[in-house]
């Protein structure tokens, strides 16, 4: 039986990632390699659109091959590569562009929201034709799935437009990708707004659990996080937002159930629980933060892991690419 092909991708946006990217993603994709034809990148060249200083994009991009690595991806079970490695990512844009319409690029949202806060003098074009390069992305590979969350589905929902206009116009060439959408835990929220998702561009320093802040700074997050009215350690996201994002956390780390953990807590204040929660929080990332800084401590096997990557992407890619190019009479 022929496994399924996924491909996700994240961009390196910071010198670490935090607990709400592996909940809501990364262990997701490490359960994904043992039972798919994983494809996984770091979407580098779509940094570029904003502007980046060039030291800390190659600092930050290699910290978050190794902290993936470090959380799990087995470059033995996947193809594990950065984006500006495969010269086919580019190739197969432009001729996403030249798919697509104005109109439809200008009605994407994210387009919208960003161009409108930074004004249209200092919006790149690149920040337009992203979209195409992300569907030039999962269409390369012939992606059956796409994990994405909520906020990527209108660029999965217009990928799967440009390759069936594509197929429909010039024979069929690529696989139709289906969104995944992971329900259960994938969103956890700011330990200091815990009614606002865990996120770098929104959360406060105090509000984000980093892969690699030292055990000693994250227990005390964890400490300091907000909790709401009452004593009693129990589920419930309306009225205790702040203990039921806790709990969350607990559970999916250290694997007890919601119940379970409630139980373990009745007569027992919110400090008891917190401490509980920092310690599991503690001891689950010691490992993957430790394994982390071994991998950047040798770049040059970090760089041989993503080089020998890029080769196996690179093949799929370039088959890809050339059925394309025949399937538009360009001359090969």
């Amino acid at each position: 039986m022929t496994r399924k092909r996924v491909l996700s991708g994240i961009q390196a946006t910071a010198d670490s990632t935090h607990l709400g990217n592996y909940l809501g993603a990364v262990r997701h994709w490490v359960s994904f390699q043992d039972e798919h034809d994983a494809f996984y990148c770091i979407a580098d060249l779509h940094t570029l659109t904003v502007e980046t200083d060039p030291a800390v994009l190659r600092r930050r991009t290699l910290a978050t091959a190794a902290q993936l690595l470090a959380s799990g991806i087995d470059p033995d079970k996947c193809t594990f590569f950065l984006q500006s490695h495969v010269a086919q990512h580019n190739q197969l844009g432009w001729v996403m562009e030249c798919m697509a319409g104005f109109g439809e690029a200008s009605r994407m949202t994210q387009f919208k929201d960003k161009s409108q806060k930074s004004g249209s003098d200092r919006t790149v074009v690149g920040l337009f034709t992203y979209p195409m390069l992300m569907a030039a992305d999962i269409l390369l590979y012939q992606a059956d799935l796409v994990p994405v969350g909520e906020d990527q589905r209108q660029h999965l929902e217009i990928t799967r437009d440009l390759a069936e206009r594509f197929n429909s116009r010039y024979g069929k060439t690529f696989q139709i990708p289906d969104g995944h959408i992971v329900k259960s835990g994938a969103k956890i929220y700011d330990l200091q707004n815990p009614t606002a998702k865990m996120s770098k561009s929104s959360s406060s320093v105090a509000g984000i659990v980093e892969i690699m802040d030292s055990p000693e700074v994250n227990a005390k997050k964890i400490k300091s996080a907000v909790t709401d009215t009452g004593r009693e350690v129990k589920f419930d996201e309306k009225e205790k937002p702040g203990i039921s994002n806790l709990l969350m956390i607990h559970s999916t780390l250290s694997g007890k159930s919601i119940e379970t953990i409630e139980k373990d807590f009745e007569g027992k204040g919110y400090g008891d629980f917190k401490t509980e929660v920092a310690e599991v929080v503690v001891e689950f990332l010691r490992p993957v933060r430790q394994r982390a800084l071994e991998l950047l401590e040798d770049e040059a096997s970090l760089l041989a892991i993503l080089h020998d990557g890029a080769a196996k992407a690179r093949i799929v890619a370039d088959h890809t690419l050339q059925a394309t190019y025949k399937n538009l009479g360009l001359v090969q």
